[in-house]
C-alpha cells in the first residue's frame, strides 16, 4: 500500500513538473524576436505606447507581443477562434447537430476551430507586420529589412509560434494540471508583476504619484484579491430530494442533497473572451492608424479605446456581460437538468418535476449570472479607470488579479481532487487485498 501511495504522488508531481518544465519552454520563446527588429526602437516605441490597448494585450501575451517575438500572437486567435465556434453552434444548425453527437462530434468542432485560429493568425500576423514596417521613433525604422521579405517572415514565424503554443496548450492539459491556455495567460502575468511593483514604487519615490495614492493602490488590490476569492468560492445551493424506494422486499429511506450554483459560473473566460474580442477590430485600425485623419470618424474611435474612454469601457462591460450569459448556458443546461432529475425521480423542493423544475433553475442562474457580470465589471473596469488618471502599470489592474486567482484557485482545487482520487483508489485496492485474505 506504501508503494501504490508513493507512485500516485509520483504521479502528482510529474504532472506538476510537467506543468512547470512547458511553461519555461513559453517564456523562452516569448524572448525569441522576429528576425529583422531593432530591438532599442522597439523597445522606446512599446514604452511610450504602454499605457493603450498595445499594453492590454501585450500583458496577455507575457511581453511577447511587446518584444515581436515569434509568440506574439500567443494563445489569442484560439481564444477568438473557440467564441465563433461557439456562437456557430448555436446559430448553425448543422454544427449544432455535431455538438450533440458525443465525443467524435467535439472532436470535430475542436479541429475546426483550430484551422479558424491559424487563419485568424495569419489575419493578424499580417497585420502587425505590415504595422511594425511603418513604426519608426526620429527616423529609426523598427524593421531593418525589405517589407515583402520582412512581411512574410514574420507572418510565417507568428503563424508557427500560435499554432505551437496550442500544441502546448493541449500537452499541458492532457499531462499536466490546470487549464493549458488559461496558464499560458497566467504565466504572462505574473512574469511582469516584479517589474510593475518596481515601476510603481519607483513613481511613488520620484513624486509621479503620492504616498497616500501608492499605499491606496496596494490596499486596493488587496481588497481585489479577498473580494475575488470570496465571490468565487461562493455558490447558491439548490435543494434536491430523492422519494423513499423499494428494492425487493426492502424499503430505502429518501435522502436530501443539492446543486451547487456558481455566483460567477464563467470565471476568468469572459474578460478574457472580451479582450480577444476587442483586439480584432483595433488590429485593423492600427494598420492604418498612421494615415488616420485627425478629424476622421475612425481616429475618434482610435482614442475613444484607449483606457479609461468611454467607449473602452462601455465595450468592455457588454462584452463581459455578453460572454457571461454565453459561457454559462453553455455549460449549464436547465432543461436538460430538470429531465435528468425528473429520471432520476428527484424533486428540487416546492417545484414540479420537468418544465416547472427547468424554469425555477433558469431564474435562479440568470440572476446569479447578473451578479456575477456585474461584479466582473466592477473588478475590470474600477482599476482601469485609476490607471488612465495616474499611468499605474498594467499589471496591477482588475483583469490580472481576477485571472491570477481564478487559476490558483483552479489550480489547487484539481490537485486537491487529483490527491482525494488517488487515496480513494489507494483505498479500494487495500479493501480488495484484505478481502481476499
Amino acid at each position: 500500500m506504501i508503494r501504490k501511495k508513493n507512485t500516485n504522488n509520483s504521479n502528482l508531481l510529474n504532472r506538476v513538473l510537467f506543468v512547470i518544465f512547458t511553461l519555461l519552454i513559453f517564456r523562452l520563446g516569448t524572448h525569441i524576436p522576429l528576425p529583422g527588429i531593432d530591438g532599442a526602437v522597439l523597445a522606446e516605441i512599446t514604452k511610450t505606447n504602454s499605457g493603450g490597448l498595445l499594453g492590454v494585450f501585450n500583458m496577455f501575451t507575457g511581453g511577447a507581443l511587446g518584444r515581436l517575438s515569434i509568440f506574439s500572437l500567443n494563445i489569442m486567435p484560439y481564444i477568438t477562434a473557440s467564441i465563433v465556434m461557439q456562437l456557430m453552434t448555436i446559430i448553425s444548425k448543422d454544427l449544432g447537430a455535431l455538438k450533440k453527437e458525443g465525443e467524435v462530434g467535439r472532436q470535430k468542432i475542436a479541429r475546426y476551430t483550430r484551422y479558424f485560429a491559424v487563419a485568424l493568425a495569419t489575419f493578424q500576423g499580417y497585420g502587425i507586420a505590415v504595422g511594425a514596417e511603418s513604426l519608426d521613433v526620429n527616423g529609426s525604422p523598427v524593421v531593418l529589412m525589405s517589407a515583402p521579405i520582412f512581411t512574410a517572415v514574420a507572418t510565417i514565424s507568428m503563424v508557427g509560434g500560435t499554432v505551437f503554443v496550442m500544441w502546448l496548450t493541449d500537452q499541458i492539459s492532457l499531462y499536466g494540471i490546470g487549464n493549458g491556455s488559461s496558464l499560458l495567460i497566467f504565466t504572462g502575468i505574473v512574469a511582469g508583476l516584479p517589474s510593475a511593483l518596481a515601476s510603481l514604487f519607483e513613481m511613488g519615490r520620484s513624486g509621479t504619484i503620492s504616498t497616500g495614492m501608492t499605499l491606496l493602490i496596494i490596499l486596493l488590490a488587496v481588497s481585489t484579491v479577498t473580494l475575488v476569492v470570496f465571490v468565487e468560492k461562493s455558490f447558491r445551493k439548490v435543494s434536491v430530494h430523492y422519494p423513499k424506494r423499494v428494492i425487493g422486499r426492502k424499503m430505502y429511506a429518501g435522502n436530501s442533497t443539492y446543486i451547487p450554483l456558481k455566483l460567477n459560473t464563467a470565471g476568468v473566460l469572459a474578460p478574457i473572451f472580451a479582450s480577444a474580442l476587442l483586439l480584432f477590430p483595433t488590429t485593423i485600425i492600427t494598420i492604418v492608424g498612421k494615415d488616420i485623419d485627425p478629424d476622421s470618424f475612425l481616429y475618434t474611435i482610435l482614442l475613444q479605446l484607449g483606457h479609461g474612454k468611454a467607449l473602452f469601457i462601455i465595450l468592455y462591460i457588454f462584452l463581459i456581460f455578453l460572454f457571461s450569459f454565453f459561457y454559462t448556458s453553455a455549460i449549464f443546461n436547465p432543461e436538460e437538468t430538470a429531465d435528468n432529475l425528473k429520471k432520476a425521480g428527484a424533486v428540487v423542493q416546492n417545484k414540479r418535476p420537468g418544465k416547472n423544475t427547468a424554469e425555477y433553475l433558469d431564474k435562479i442562474l440568470t440572476r446569479l449570472t447578473c451578479i456575477g457580470a456585474t461584479y466582473v465589471s466592477f473588478i475590470c473596469i474600477m482599476p482601469e479607470i485609476l490607471m488612465s488618471q495616474y499611468a499605474i502599470p498594467m499589471y496591477l489592474g482588475g483583469t490580472s488579479i481576477l485571472i491570477i486567482v481564478n487559476v490558483i484557485l483552479d489550480i489547487f482545487q484539481q490537485i486537491q481532487s487529483h490527491m482525494l482520487t488517488s487515496q480513494y483508489g489507494s483505498m479500494m485496492r487495500s479493501n480488495m487485498l484484505t478481502a481476499r485474505k
